[in-house]
């Protein structure tokens, strides 16, 4: 398993900087007590921490060459401001994008970092974080009644980086039960974004048939379809937005495709 990603380094880089910019403007004016629908646990507050957090954890990991995991304990200012306030949330957020850039442009693609996949490298990184802080837009978008739109070849890295994932063995292992419900012979899911040019490719075949996901970017008849403008299939796939909000259309045996949100709710 590569984890292979369609754009540059320093592409990624600076999408991690651009999305976290467009997160902070919807939270300049939003209610940051009110409850994030797509994360009822946490407040808009708490998801802009989870995410500043996130960025100073990963800035950390690659700014030492970590070669083990690091504490949330050891990461500096990782929990953020004492308080709430609006002010100290945007100026710690941007903060903390731009150290976890700065590390990323400085060590490269290719230097040895600790990651939780099979692939140890800063890109890995680079491209996981931008992917992260888009989705977690999207949950602040959601909350605040916000626009929220993806550039298309970076909604279909998304979706493609989230394929790559749950191919992985380990994800099989986390959710072994719901993986007995979905996996078997004769199932699969096609993903087809109505509203892209050909050469993006936004097309992909998910073979459920084996004991673990294998996929890949083609038009083929599947069990089930799900087809629909890019960014609402990104949310569909993600759970950011539910399969019946009329964004997208499934086409077939929908018991396969809501097997398919359930064993894919371990992100």
């Amino acid at each position: 398993m590569t984890l292979q990603g369609s754009l540059s380094h320093e592409a990624y880089c600076a999408r991690i900087l651009d999305e976290t910019t467009k997160f902070r403007a919807i939270l300049r004016d939003a209610d940051l007590s009110a409850t994030v629908p797509t994360c009822p646990d946490w407040t808009l507050a708490d998801l802009a921490r989870h995410l500043g957090g996130a960025h100073r954890w990963v800035g950390t990991l690659v700014a030492t060459r970590a070669a083990t995991d690091i504490d949330e304990a050891d990461i500096p200012e990782g929990d953020g401001p004492g308080t709430d306030d609006a002010a100290a949330l945007d100026a710690w957020l941007a903060d903390g994008a731009e150290q976890a850039v700065a590390a990323l442009r400085e060590a490269g693609p290719d230097a040895g970092v600790w990651t939780w996949a099979p692939v140890r490298r800063a890109g890995f990184w680079a491209r996981r974080m931008t992917h992260e802080t888009v989705i977690h837009r999207a949950d602040a978008a959601r909350t605040a009644g916000a626009a929220f739109d993806v550039p298309p070849e970076v909604a279909a890295d998304c979706l493609e980086e989230w394929l790559q994932l749950c191919a992985l063995p380990l994800a099989t292992e986390h959710r072994a039960e719901a993986a007995a419900q979905l996996f078997g012979p004769g199932r699969s899911l096609h993903l087809h974004a109505t509203d892209t040019p050909p050469e993006l490719n936004a097309e992909w075949l998910l073979d459920l048939t084996g004991d673990r996901l294998a996929h890949r970017r083609t038009h083929e008849k599947a069990t089930v379809a799900v087809r629909g403008p890019l960014t609402d299939l990104l949310t569909v796939i993600y759970r950011r937005q539910p399969a019946d909000s009329g964004r997208v259309e499934v086409l077939g045996e929908r018991v396969v495709f809501d097997r398919w949100l359930e064993w894919a709710s371990f992100g």
